[in-house]
């Protein structure tokens, strides 16, 4: 079993101040943990490149990609929206942490690893095709996905997104597109206020209210996603891991635990094998703001790699 583990000392580098709770130090916890826990040593790290234009421009418009571009300061801070700035390391950033999502795709599609996790940031699932949204740059995520289906010819792919917030990027992006299904969980209503009112047989959103638990989040899981993801058959499989939904994590209000995390996890890997015989899965980090309670969150739902 290997699980590639893909980051890049730029994804650091972006720092947006100290008040700010996208900081750098949540990648530093999860790299502390995953050494203190001895995690570290059944993984096999890679550095990620950086994203190319062209693989941008598949899920990004050219003006909006311009737009970055000529926005990326030398120094101080340009803000691209009221909560998603940009300092002069973010574009370096931004781009080694969309380029890890390609390196994953072929990774996993080209059979060099089981699963790959991409440790990086900024975040990704809020980036629309043409504008950035809370906290989010670039659609990770979906620069890797449409990868797979551009130059792998994937033709069902599925994405789950546990992550507080409703990935409303990745949403938009792939809403038109019959080789995609979303399934996703988020508390509601919350930023950024959407994804309650589409249900579909490719986007199976379940809304969960404040102070949701974990008995909530697996009957979503159970009742909802695994049937329509069994139904799809999916090829590959993309998680939008956002750790934000802890209950320690007081930005979110909602309650799952390190152990959430294992459960859906290994039910995937599960059902990955079931419907194609092998556990494509590649998970691309979002939120997660209290750093004890992200790492521990991210070794757990590597072990549901592991041992699913």
């Amino acid at each position: 079993m290997t699980i590639a583990f893909i980051s890049h000392p730029a994804c650091e580098a972006h720092d947006l101040g100290p008040v700010h709770p996208e900081s750098p130090q949540r990648l530093r916890a999860i790299n502390d943990h995953l050494l203190a826990t001895g995690l570290d040593l059944a993984l096999r790290h890679y550095d990620a490149p950086q994203v190319s234009r062209g693989q941008l421009q598949r899920v990004h418009a050219a003006s909006y990609i311009d737009e970055v571009f000529a926005k990326a300061p030398d120094d101080g801070t340009v803000w691209l929206d009221p909560d998603t700035g940009m300092m002069a390391a973010s574009l370096p950033a931004a781009l080694h942490a969309a380029g890890a999502a390609v390196l994953a795709t072929e990774l996993v599609l080209d059979e060099k690893a089981d699963q790959a996790f991409c440790s990086v940031r900024p975040p990704g699932h809020h980036a629309e095709r043409d504008r950035a949204m809370g906290f989010c740059v670039f659609n990770n995520l979906a620069v890797g996905a449409a990868h797979a289906l551009t130059e792998y010819g994937v033709q069902r792919l599925a994405i789950v997104d546990f992550d507080v917030h409703h990935g409303n990027g990745t949403e938009q992006i792939f809403r038109d597109d019959a080789r995609v299904m979303m399934c996703s969980t988020f508390r509601h209503p919350f930023y950024p206020f959407s994804g309650a009112d589409t249900h579909s047989e490719r986007f199976i959103n379940v809304p969960l209210a404040a102070g949701s638990k974990g008995e909530d989040f697996r009957a979503a899981v159970m009742q909802q996603w695994l049937p329509a993801l069994r139904a799809f058959k999916p090829q590959i499989l993309y998680i939008s891991a956002g750790f934000d939904a802890h209950l320690a994590d007081d930005m979110g209000g909602l309650s799952l635990l390190e152990s959430d995390y294992y459960w859906v996890t290994a039910e995937l890997k599960q059902l990955m094998l079931e419907v194609n015989g092998l556990a494509r899965m590649i998970s691309v980090l979002e939120g997660g703001y209290e750093t004890g309670a992200l790492a521990r969150s991210v070794a757990a739902h590597l072990k549901g790699m592991l041992d699913g």
